[in-house]
């Protein structure tokens, strides 16, 4: 049943605006006394007004160190989400220099959460008068104030989605080995010959790559020739090699397709396809018993396969255990074996 998909979305409508302040005659304020201040004039954003506040002396005791800013809503009742930003402009580069940001929060004309920052210690006095921030006796304050005014939800909509088909290409690099269409080089396996393409093999594998296009590489037209493997195991090769994938078999999950997959896991450690191997070691694993495991464990040591040797893969398969409770020797021969032929 095909499911119907719908969207909305939602919006947060934002307004921005800046405030500069300018006090000149910044060291005639100074002794103004603790918590007096000077208002800066009001501005408007996003609807509602605002102004600085500028406290020479700090706002408290508690900062007699410092000076005092805080930024003021000035509408009688107001209630707004807003956020801001407060700095001082250095006055040889003109660049403001950020003091202190206050994130989004709720003024309220009513109470305290009318100001902001909730702090009064916002710039030390002597750092200040030391600072780039205050030449010719004029000290400048940037207030950035971001007002979030209402929030929009679009109307609902049906998910308009166009369907894409999977990649097919697997299956057309397949049509095209199995109708050898363009086909340059020839293999010869078991008396049995194949027709490829270079440059597909070269592209998946870096050992045909040298063998075809190598330094050791022959005429254009040779027959090369692949000894120690069977017919079947190289077509399986090949077919992973265009396809990505392995040849369907019938007798799946059985003796007969368990030995393929050995010859397999043997024919990838050659050309060095990786996926392959690791794709072998998967099947192994999953179809291990008392009478495989000792081959499989063998294998696994000879041809580097920590996938199955690991703990996770072969050594924690109930056909493992079962062999090391049963038969010890068989473990060990087959340990043997593997280790010997590395």
């Amino acid at each position: 049943m095909k499911t119907l998909t719908t969207v909305s979305t939602c919006t947060a409508v934002r307004e921005q605006g800046k405030h500069v302040f300018e006090i000149f005659d910044y060291s005639k304020h100074r002794g103004m006394g603790i918590g007096e201040f000077i208002r800066s004039g009001t501005f408007s954003v996003g609807g509602f007004d605002w102004a600085i506040r500028f406290y020479p002396d700090g706002s408290s005791t508690t900062s007699t160190d410092y000076i005092s800013v805080y930024l003021e809503l000035m509408k009688g009742g107001a209630k707004v989400r807003a956020s801001c930003d407060l700095s001082l402009i250095n006055r040889s580069t003109g660049l403001p220099s950020l003091v202190h940001r206050t994130e989004l929060r709720m003024f309220n004309y009513n109470d305290v959460s009318r100001y902001a920052p909730q702090t009064s210690s916002f710039q030390k006095r002597s750092e200040l008068e030391d600072s780039g921030c205050l030449q010719d006796d004029r000290l400048v304050i940037e207030c950035i104030v971001t007002v979030v005014k209402k929030t929009t939800v679009s109307e609902t909509k049906f998910l308009r989605k166009i369907e894409v088909p999977p990649s097919d290409i697997g299956e057309r690099l397949g049509q095209l080995l199995e109708a050898e269409e363009g086909a340059d080089v020839t293999f010869s396996v078991g008396g049995q010959t194949f027709a490829a393409h270079r440059l597909v093999l070269a592209m998946r594998s870096s050992v045909f790559k040298a063998e075809l296009y190598g330094p050791m590489k022959e005429g254009r037209t040779q027959l090369v020739t692949i000894e120690d493997m069977q017919p079947s195991v190289f077509k399986a090769l090949l077919r992973f090699i265009y396809t990505d994938s392995l040849l369907d078999n019938d007798d799946h999950g059985g003796a007969v397709h368990i030995e393929m997959i050995r010859h397999l896991l043997v024919a990838a450690d050659r050309y060095a396809l990786d996926r392959l191997k690791l794709i072998c070691q998967s099947i192994l694993c999953q179809k291990i018993d008392v009478e495989s495991v000792a081959t499989t464990m063998a294998l696994a040591y000879q041809y580097n396969c920590p996938r199955l040797t690991e703990a996770g893969g072969l050594e924690a398969t109930q056909g493992y255990k079962d062999l090391k409770t049963t038969c010890p020797s068989a473990l060990a021969d087959a340990f043997a074996k593997g280790m010997s032929s590395r």
